[in-house]
C-alpha cells in the first residue's frame, strides 16, 4: 500500500479530513438540529425547555421526595440538583452520540454509493448535534447557578479541556460502532443497554466517595468517570483539574479516536456490498 493510503489512516489524516469538510460538517449538523424541531410550535426553544424541565424534576424527585444530599455539600436542594445535572449533561453528550452511532451508516445509505462523500464525517455530525444540546443544557445550568449561588468558580474555565478528551473518546467509539452497525444489526440494541449500564456505573447519581472501597473498581470500568468527576469539581467545588489523570485520559482517548478512524476507513469498503 502506498504511503499516501497510509496517511489517510493517520492522525494527520483525521485532521485533514475534518478540516477539509468543516463547512459540510457544520451545514449538516445545523440541518440535523433544526430538522429535529421542524414543525414544532416552540422550535429550537425546546433545546432549552427540556433541560429546564428535567432540572426541575430532578430537584423535586431527589431533594424533596428522596431528601438526598450530596456528601460534602450544603443542605440546598438546588445545589443537589445542579450537582446531579452537571454529571448528566456530560453523560447525555456521550450517550446521545453513542446510541445513534450503530445506525448512522444504515440511515444514510444514500451517501454510501456516493464515491465523493466523506462517510467518516457522519459520526462527527452526530457529535456536533449532541454538542449543541450540551451547550443548551450548560446555559441552563449556568443560569440556575447564577440565580441561586452567584458567579460559578473560575475553575469552570477548564471545561473545554475536559471536553476535548471526552469528545475524542466519543468520536472514536462512534467510528467503531457505526462501522460495526453495518455488519452486525444487533449492535444498536446492545449499545442502548450498555449506555444505560454506564449511567449507573458512573458517579452521576452518587458520589464516588460514597461507594465502599471494594466497589470502587466498578467506577473505573466507565469511560465517563473521570470526565463526570472533573466537570463536577471545576463547575461546583472549585477544584482544579487532576493533570496526571487528565494526561492519561487524553492519551487513552486519542488512541481510541485514532483506532476508531483507522477501523472505519478499513471497513468502509464493504459498506456498499452489505447495504
Amino acid at each position: 500500500m502506498s504511503s499516501k493510503a497510509h496517511s489517510g489512516y493517520s492522525p494527520r489524516g483525521i485532521a485533514t479530513s475534518l478540516y477539509a469538510n468543516r463547512a459540510l460538517i457544520f451545514k449538516l449538523a445545523k440541518r440535523e438540529v433544526v430538522g429535529r424541531y421542524k414543525g414544532s410550535f416552540l422550535g429550537l426553544f425546546w433545546s432549552f425547555v427540556t433541560p429546564v424541565i428535567m432540572l426541575t424534576v430532578y430537584t423535586f424527585v431527589f431533594s424533596v421526595v428522596f431528601k438526598a444530599r450530596w456528601p460534602g455539600g450544603s443542605e440546598s436542594k438546588t445545589e443537589f440538583a445542579l450537582v446531579l445535572f452537571s454529571g448528566l449533561i456530560i453523560f447525555n453528550l456521550f450517550a446521545e452520540t453513542i446510541n445513534r452511532a450503530p445506525g448512522l451508516i444504515l440511515s444514510n445509505s444514500n451517501y454510501v454509493k456516493k464515491v465523493v462523500f466523506p462517510l467518516e464525517i457522519l459520526p462527527v455530525i452526530a457529535l456536533g448535534s449532541a454538542f449543541f444540546h450540551f451547550c443548551c443544557s450548560l446555559i441552563v445550568w449556568v443560569i440556575f447557578y447564577l440565580l441561586f449561588f452567584g458567579i460559578p468558580p473560575l475553575t469552570i474555565l477548564y471545561l473545554p479541556l475536559i471536553l476535548i478528551p471526552l469528545m475524542l473518546l466519543t468520536l472514536g467509539l462512534s467510528w467503531i460502532l457505526s462501522s460495526l452497525g453495518v455488519y452486525l444489526r444487533d449492535v444498536s440494541q446492545i449499545i442502548g443497554l450498555v449506555t444505560t449500564v454506564l449511567m449507573f456505573l458512573s458517579p452521576i447519581f452518587y458520589s464516588s466517595k460514597s461507594l465502599p472501597e471494594k466497589y470502587q473498581i466498578f467506577l473505573h470500568v466507565s469511560p465517563l468517570t473521570f470526565a463526570v468527576e472533573s466537570v463536577r469539581n471545576i463547575m461546583i467545588w472549585g477544584v482544579p483539574i487532576n493533570w496526571i489523570g487528565w494526561a492519561i485520559y487524553m492519551g487513552v482517548s486519542f488512541a481510541i479516536a485514532y483506532f476508531g478512524f483507522w477501523w472505519f476507513q478499513k471497513t468502509r469498503k464493504g459498506f456498499a456490498d452489505v447495504i
